[in-house]
């Protein structure tokens, strides 16, 4: 009972005025369910994807594809996370091709076209993914929700990209290693 009201008393972490579809660079990360390490390994400082791994990161790959008008260059696959920048180029609302249809309210709240709807894209499309592919034999392979924080300027975004190269280095301090908590 009391998970269930925990879980009915959480409240966003989103700005609450801002538009998350508009031109600009955000930082996400997404994490495994219960934080498994479910796409590899880190082995002397170098991550080494598994299958699973491996199909996480094509579909990041393939967010742009699917999303015109974004570019996810910078992100590394870890363990049990994935870090990443997504950039919206230009302010016409993002689209999806050939992943969760748009509807004009949105599903769950979440904006057509914004990084929510980027986000549980590229979760859906990972975890059909690798449910079809057999790669991994448990129900739930995401968190709930994701983090993300709004790029603000060169410094926060360069900060950001050096972070995310040195990400699998750090493991053995990263808060998301379930050897830490």
């Amino acid at each position: 009972m009391k998970d269930q009201e925990n879980y009915l008393q959480r409240q966003s972490i989103r700005l609450r005025e801002y538009d998350y579809t508009q031109p600009g660079a955000y930082f996400v990360t997404v994490v495994t369910h219960l934080r498994k390490n479910l796409f590899g390994e880190i082995i002397d400082g170098q991550m080494f994807l598994n299958q699973a791994g491996k199909i996480v990161e094509q579909t990041w790959v393939n967010i742009p594809p699917h999303f015109p008008n974004t570019s996810c260059e910078i992100f590394v696959v870890m363990p049990n996370h994935i870090h990443g920048i997504i950039e919206i180029i230009n302010d016409r609302i993002v689209g999806a091709r050939h992943a969760s249809p748009l509807r004009s309210i949105g599903i769950n709240g979440v904006k057509p076209g914004s990084i929510g709807a980027i986000i549980g894209s590229f979760k859906s499309a990972a975890t059909k993914q690798l449910h079809q592919t057999r790669t991994i034999n448990q129900e739930k392979i995401w968190q709930r929700n994701y983090y993300e924080h709004i790029i603000r300027d060169e410094d926060d975004y360069k900060q950001i990209a050096d972070y995310i190269a040195s990400n699998p280095l750090n493991w053995k301090c990263d808060h998301e290693n379930p050897d830490n908590i």
